[in-house]
């Protein structure tokens, strides 16, 4: 069994903000692949399902990003899912120009308060991430004021085009997996 944890912050005013990327994409493939949903527990909301063959469970923690750590660990911990193997976080990242997306099986948290969380919850840097690129802060801005924010009509456009590929690229981890993922996806994207 699979979990899949998109990171983002619980409410209206954060829908469709930088640092939802997670979130968005869990709701992409919820409404891709009609997974039921809505159940709530160890504070994440959570749809179980099959995509390519696999059981998984898609979750969003409702404990704001930077606590999404503990959420993550409970949901793995109760489902049994190897953390290694079976744990594929999708979060936002400011290091790729908006409508990138970067897939990596282990790392630091490159300064992203809801991994650093999360690797500090799970004692371990070894879990499948997708990154979906936001772009870097403008100089002068504060992060935490940038992250928070919406994106431009154009740039919109691209992010979207991001969550649908990290749906893509989560698929194609689930039947080929994560190297063919990761071969596939991490190119430099056409333009």
């Amino acid at each position: 069994m699979y979990l899949i944890a998109g990171l983002g912050n619980p409410g209206k005013q954060y829908e469709k903000t930088r640092h939802n990327m997670g979130f968005d994409a869990i709701d992409e493939l919820v409404d891709r692949r009609q997974i039921p949903g809505g159940w709530v527990k160890f504070n994440a909301m959570y749809g179980k399902g099959v995509l390519e063959g696999e059981k998984v469970i898609l979750a969003k923690p409702l404990s704001y990003m930077n606590l999404s750590g503990g959420p993550v660990k409970a949901l793995a911990d109760y489902f049994k899912v190897s953390y290694e193997q079976e744990l594929i976080v999708i979060y936002d990242d400011i290091d790729l120009e908006p409508g990138m997306i970067r897939i990596k099986k282990q790392g630091s948290a490159g300064g992203h308060n809801g991994i650093k969380d999360l690797i500090r919850q799970l004692g371990t840097q070894k879990f499948i991430r997708i990154k979906v690129g936001v772009g870097a802060k403008p100089k002068g801005w504060d992060l935490a004021d940038y992250v928070l924010g919406r994106f431009s009509t154009e740039e919109r456009k691209l992010v979207d085009n991001a969550i649908e590929r990290a749906c893509d690229a989560v698929e194609m981890i689930l039947k080929d997996g994560v190297d063919a993922a990761m071969n596939q996806y991490n190119r430099k994207q056409e333009g």
